[in-house]
């Protein structure tokens, strides 16, 4: 069974280390998910890739300077979710077109 999580993140950037961690933070949420806003991302993933996304997540990040939070969202999300402006989300459940 899959889940629709969100993933926010704050790293601070103010030193080179940091600037590193903010990369790697996207680029593990690149991996499971897809942006929706620079420090956002919408993922729909098994529960074995949660598991594995959150570790790789604490991995990357210092608790002492960062912030990074997990939603679970309540499906079906779209009854839940208001969206305005720009919208670049993409329908998890829909074809894949490259």
């Amino acid at each position: 069974m899959r889940m629709e999580i969100l993933v926010a993140y704050d790293v601070a950037t103010e030193k080179p280390e940091g600037q590193r961690r903010l990369r790697h933070v996207a680029q593990v949420c690149q991996n499971f998910g897809q942006r929706v806003q620079k420090s956002v991302f919408e993922c729909s993933v098994s529960e074995m890739q949660y598991e594995k996304l959150r570790r790789e997540l604490l991995e990357c990040i210092d608790e002492e300077e960062d912030n990074l939070r997990i939603y679970r969202l309540q499906t079906p999300k779209d009854q839940f979710i208001e969206r305005y402006g720009v919208n670049r989300g993409v329908d998890f459940q829909g074809p894949l077109v490259v």
